[in-house]
């Protein structure tokens, strides 16, 4: 069974992982979002801030977190985060 994971609810992750990160409120409320689309379906998307980066890699459910110079902060699997939004709704 697949989850279904709404692009607004990973967008409310992200902010909340980018403040406990470090990031400013301010910047964190203007992240920009781009989304990567190979051969029609789009595979991935990427929230930017001055400081650092985020991608969710739509497929495998995984959202991954960078710093300026791309070195890995933090992963968060989505099936296993989003996983009690599921179960409640």
């Amino acid at each position: 069974m697949r989850l279904h994971m709404n692009a607004a609810d990973v967008r409310q992750l992200v902010t909340r992982y980018f403040l406990n990160l470090g990031a400013d409120a301010v910047d964190v409320a203007d992240v920009q979002e781009n989304i990567r689309i190979d051969r029609g379906r789009c595979v991935a998307r990427c929230y930017r801030l001055e400081e650092m980066f985020a991608m969710w890699l739509i497929d495998v459910g995984v959202l991954q977190f960078y710093d300026v110079d791309g070195e890995m902060l933090q992963t968060v699997n989505l099936f296993t985060e989003l996983q009690p939004q599921r179960a409640a709704a």
